[in-house]
């Protein structure tokens, strides 16, 4: 069976050639190229509008039939493609929705997933383990045929739309994950489900700590922030007796790496040399420089003392290292601003920081 896309391929060559060769065959009988083209576009097209010349001679009438069946069949042919190709695919999107949701509207007490990604798709895992229902929607396509085929029920849409909700059935459900690492989308969705089902449990994820409160207001139950999470575990990590094999053993931060990882975030060291940029300042100024971005949880000092859950006064001093939380796409930022030099100036003689002149001036 041919493919939409083959008749209309097929179709228009046949369409073009019939055209060509009823040009040419009146063209042959003596008519004028613009009489023979005007021609074969009112026989083709049906207008019937006028011949330019009478068609007489049996040869002439026998081909101007041929050209009127050719013609014609060969556009319907064409038109049949086109209506062909919108009704598969119609028909096809319209199976795949059904066979995604069948079984969702028997759903009680179940939970909604909003969001596919990482956390998403470790959320689902764990509540495949325990065998808790479960509804995962998401806008992407390919995600969703990955978690159709680990047998998941599974909506394509945009998780802030109602008519998407009501269809995972969010009347009948218990909880509401949403895990989007836009916070701007989870609080919308947050707003949307408490406004569909006042009793629901929402569980939000939040990127950055400003958002929480905004989230809160929304109709959250549970903010959970993957910064702060995974801060408080290496906390407490580095806290115990193993504190320094954590920060000294490449084994174990490639382990914790690969599990901060699957939240989007990084564990990371960054060495203040000698000619950082970073030496004198404070470490609440490198977090507010951050905006969020980052959280130092230790100090390493240059004696290998730690220093967990340092003050945001601590000042950075030569031969230092920080250990860093956060998102990898902040971390290289805040490397490369340690490993430049400062802005130095000779005054009389002496090395002076530029950001301490001005202190000097008004002595």
């Amino acid at each position: 069976m041919q493919t939409s896309v083959q008749k209309i391929f097929l179709g228009s060559i046949f369409f073009l050639l019939t055209s060509f060769i009823a040009v040419i065959g009146y063209w042959l009988a003596g008519w004028e190229l613009l009489d023979a083209i005007y021609m074969v576009v009112i026989t083709i097209y049906g207008v019937g509008y006028g011949e330019v010349q009478p068609v007489e001679h049996p040869v002439l009438k026998i081909f101007t039939m041929v050209v009127i069946i050719a013609g014609c069949s060969s556009a319907i042919y064409v038109i049949g493609g086109f209506v062909q190709m919108l009704a598969e695919g119609e028909i096809n999107r319209v199976l795949e929705v059904r066979r995604m949701t069948k079984g969702i509207d028997k759903l009680t007490d179940h939970a909604i997933i909003c969001g596919y990604g990482r956390v998403g798709q470790i959320l689902a895992r764990d509540l495949k383990q325990v065998n808790h229902p479960f509804v995962v929607i998401d806008s992407n396509a390919d995600r969703l045929r990955e978690a159709e085929s680990q047998g998941f029920w599974v909506i394509l849409g945009n998780a802030s739309e109602e008519e998407i909700l009501e269809a995972a059935g969010i009347q009948r459900a218990r909880s509401l994950a949403t895990v989007l690492p836009d916070d701007a989308m989870n609080v919308f969705i947050t707003l949307t489900a408490r406004d569909l089902n006042e009793s629901l449990k929402i569980y939000a994820r939040g990127q950055h700590p400003s958002t929480e409160k905004k989230l809160i207001r929304s109709g959250a139950n549970h903010i959970v922030l993957p910064a702060a999470i995974g801060a408080s575990k290496i906390a407490s990590m580095i806290t115990c007796p193993s504190a320094e094999t954590l920060l000294s053993e490449d084994e174990h931060k490639i382990r914790l790496n690969e599990e901060l990882r699957m939240i989007g975030l990084k564990v990371t060291e960054v060495p203040i040399t000698k000619d950082s940029s970073l030496i004198g300042e404070q470490l609440q100024e490198v977090e507010v420089e951050a905006k969020g971005g980052f959280v130092i949880i230790a100090v390493v000092r240059a004696d290998q003392s730690v220093l967990s859950h340092p003050p945001l006064d601590t000042v950075l001093e030569v031969e230092d290292r920080i250990v860093i939380l956060g998102h990898e796409e902040h971390l290289p930022k805040i490397s490369q601003k340690a490993s430049r030099a400062s802005k130095r100036t000779t005054w009389r003689g002496a090395t002076l920081d530029t950001k301490k002149k001005k202190g000097l001036k008004d002595l």
